[in-house]
């Protein structure tokens, strides 16, 4: 299935692409740890249970080697670290953790391979379709309801 988009205007005032219609990703569902492992197991000699397990357990790894420092690099996906927020001192003397660390994040790089022009890609984007979703007339109904003043059908928000 190919990824797919709808298109959304520029309309912030300020931005030099203003007017201008660009695509934007829409995902169509959550896939969550239980619906991976099922898909898994069909594609397997493992059963759900099992991968659940190994999933879960490679959350809580991965939690404790970030925490001790350490890059952590999933073959195909990517590698993660903590990443630090915060403002900075004006010597080394008048730094301090409390006073300029302002929270941690989790920073994420996709692993990149060269594709057969020699361009780096994201591994997992490789061979990506993408395809405009379906358009639904109600959409159009309403911008068209609201360019001449009227209300829209439905009396929902979006």
């Amino acid at each position: 299935m190919p990824v797919l988009y709808k298109l959304n205007k520029d309309k912030r005032k300020t931005s030099r692409t203003v007017g201008q219609y660009f695509a934007r990703a829409i995902h169509v569902g959550v896939i969550d740890t239980d619906g991976l492992a099922k898909i898994m197991q069909a594609n397997c000699t493992i059963k759900a249970s099992d991968i659940k397990a190994v999933l879960t357990e490679l959350v809580e790894t991965m939690a404790t080697q970030l925490q001790n420092s350490m890059r952590v690099k999933l073959d195909g996906l990517g590698s993660f670290k903590i990443g630090i927020r915060g403002i900075g001192s004006n010597t080394i003397d008048d730094y301090s953790v409390t006073k300029n660390v302002k929270g941690l994040r989790i920073n994420f790089q996709p692993e990149t391979k060269k594709d057969s022009t020699g361009v780096r890609q994201k591994a997992m984007l490789s061979g990506t379709k993408v395809q405009e979703a379906p358009r639904n007339e109600n959409i159009g109904e309403k911008e068209a309801a609201k360019a001449k003043g009227a209300p829209s059908a439905g009396g929902g928000t979006k």
